[in-house]
């Protein structure tokens, strides 16, 4: 689809999608059915805004304990089962995983919408694709590899494959894309280098990452192209019960679009579900305009944003604009001592100190209060531990006014993931 020029073309698109979708799901979709009953008798005169806010917030309980009253696919399928074909499941790394199903039409819907996503980030048909995956059931894999492909660029999957031999194969096939997390562009990065493979022969201009939110945070950034030279990061994000969702501003780094052609998107206060004003942190609520078969409506999506003033961006877009990316989510806040600790935050400063190669948060509870310790693994064995320490408990202290214990840990012992890094463990 074109890109719209105005906010009003947009948004009189979107009025008529949900106008379908509703009339879609009300009364197929047995889960939405129950949902929608309150809808008032004129609904489809209202205008977008006021259809919109008399829907109820679908949250992702709800979801879960739809497929656990009607399994295995839960209730919220619009269609009868013998028109999907496929089917992808969540990570878990926030609840228990969800399985989800798509229809071929929902399928393409959104292998165009990550089109999109390497269109920004100026990917042509001519590009070689390496996808650092080991390709399990998370959707955002398959979608890329397909959406690439439909789009004619030589693509190479990666699954099962070590660190080393990936490295390789990026040097020797003559890879200008790598799609990874951040965390494992990191890693691969570092083992590659560790291992004395020729980085300088690396024709990576591009790595697009997404899973995590350190795509967008600038020490994330520096680090990952520091490890790759001559390649430019550029963010996404997205869910694999929603599909994919935004894309870097090809103009301003550190700020993502929304593909608001394919999404009704919000922002409100955690607590009250007030909506917040322009810049000001909230939860980003997202509609599905185009997977009508598994839709989702007014999705609370625990990611927290800032959200800027819509208006037609320098880049020519007028889909808003999500400063700094997907900044935490709601659910991973915790409160030291008075202290709101995000984990890209923290992540924002570990990254930026040099000779750190991996670390891991522990929050222990203790009462009423918690207590951090951020164990570290050096870059260089053979460096001044105790120096290191020191200068990370000082940059964690300035920059969060909190005493953090420190602890050193062998090369190697820390975990790596090419999936999303789980660096925060309470205990």
């Amino acid at each position: 689809m074109k890109p719209f020029t105005t906010r009003d073309e947009l948004q009189s698109h979107q009025h008529h999608r949900l106008h379908d979708v509703v009339r879609a799901v009300r009364e197929a979709n047995p889960f939405y059915a129950a949902k929608l009953r309150s809808l008032p008798a004129h609904w489809e005169s209202l205008s977008l805004e006021a259809l919109l806010r008399s829907i109820p917030y679908t949250v992702k309980s709800e979801l879960v304990e739809s497929q656990r009253a009607h399994p295995p696919y839960g209730n919220h399928l619009t269609y009868p089962l013998t028109r999907y074909t496929r089917c992808h499941q969540t990570s878990g790394t926030s609840g228990s995983p969800l399985r989800w199903l798509d229809t071929p039409e929902s399928w393409a819907w959104m292998l165009g919408n990550w089109r999109r996503v390497f269109e920004a980030a100026s990917i042509t048909p001519s590009d070689r694709i390496y996808f650092a995956f080991s390709f399990g059931p998370f959707l955002g894999f398959w979608t890329a590899f397909e959406a690439a492909s439909s789009m004619g660029c030589l693509c190479f999957p990666s699954g099962g494959l070590s660190t080393h031999a990936r490295a390789q194969a990026i040097l020797d096939s003559g890879i200008t894309t790598l799609c990874c997390t951040p965390t494992y562009a990191i890693h691969l990065g570092e083992t590659a280098r560790k291992e004395g493979l020729p980085m300088e022969r690396s024709q990576v201009r591009r790595i697009v990452v997404a899973g995590e939110p350190g795509g967008s945070i600038p020490s994330v950034r520096s680090r990952i192209e520091n490890l790759w030279p001559g390649a430019r990061v550029s963010d996404h994000h997205g869910m694999t019960e929603i599909g994919p969702v935004s894309y870097e501003c090809p103009v301003h780094p550190y700020s993502l679009h929304v593909l608001e052609d394919g999404f009704l998107m919000e922002v409100v206060h955690p607590k009250t579900l007030e909506p917040v004003g322009p810049d000001q942190l909230g939860e980003l609520i997202l509609t599905n305009l185009g997977r009508i078969g598994s839709p989702l409506l007014r999705y609370r999506t625990g990611d927290l944003v800032r959200a800027a003033q819509p208006e037609r961006c320098a880049c020519g877009s007028v889909d808003r604009v999500l400063t700094g990316g997907i900044l935490g989510r709601t659910d991973d806040m915790i409160v030291v001592r008075g202290v709101n600790l995000f984990p890209s935050a923290v992540d924002e400063v570990m990254q930026a100190i040099p000779g750190i190669a991996e670390y891991q948060v522990r929050i222990h509870s203790e009462a009423a209060l918690s207590n951090v310790t951020v164990l570290i693994e050096a870059s260089d064995p053979a460096q001044d531990a105790d120096a290191l320490i020191r200068q990370v408990e000082t940059r964690l202290r300035t920059a969060f006014s909190l005493r953090f214990d420190v602890e050193p840990r062998p090369s190697g012992a820390l975990p790596r993931s090419e999936h999303k890094s789980r660096r925060w463990l309470r205990e």
